[in-house]
């Protein structure tokens, strides 16, 4: 079922607050802790690439 347009399921990206991104940023760095020798090196990359960014916009603001 495709979203009509102004419908909030849309292409969007969501819209997070500083406790929620901070929360994320933990939740990930755990995921990544936990990830076995042989996960894919690309889904670790992406992983790492999303902590950096999320820890670039908290220091940001």
């Amino acid at each position: 079922m495709r979203a009509f347009d102004g419908q909030f399921s849309g292409n969007r990206p969501m819209q997070r607050n500083m406790e929620e991104k901070r929360r994320q940023l933990a939740e990930l760095k755990r995921t990544l802790a936990n990830m076995k020798s042989h996960a894919a090196p690309s889904l670790r990359a992406s992983v790492t690439a999303k902590i950096a960014a999320l820890e670039a916009e908290l220091a940001g603001k």
